[in-house]
């Protein structure tokens, strides 16, 4: 009979667990703004960290916990294709994946 208090105490500590390892990766347009957070985001520098943080915040998470610039080849079927390259008429089309986690 102490088996069943003790299995439902570890289901609920799995299904606890489990929901705060919930992560999304999210994928933002990197526009260049001049204020350099989007090269510290591209770049996965230290300075990025804040705005990282401040998006899955923003979103109802707890963090970021990892961010980086994305190829546009590596997004499949969201992103269009410009004649083949990522950049058109001097705009170039780039990519941040942020990872956010509860």
């Amino acid at each position: 009979m102490q088996l069943i208090p003790a299995f439902l105490a570890g289901a609920a500590l799995l299904a606890t667990s489990a929901a705060y390892a919930d992560s999304r990766v999210f994928i933002v347009a990197n526009q260049p703004d001049g204020y350099g957070i989007d090269l510290c985001l591209a770049r996965s520098e230290k300075c990025g960290a804040p705005a990282a943080a401040a998006y899955c915040q923003s979103r109802e998470f707890a963090q970021a916990v990892a961010y980086r610039r994305v190829d546009p080849d590596e997004i499949t079927g969201a992103v269009p294709k410009t004649n083949g390259s990522a950049c058109a008429q001097g705009v170039c089309n780039e990519y941040v994946a942020i990872t956010c986690q509860r």
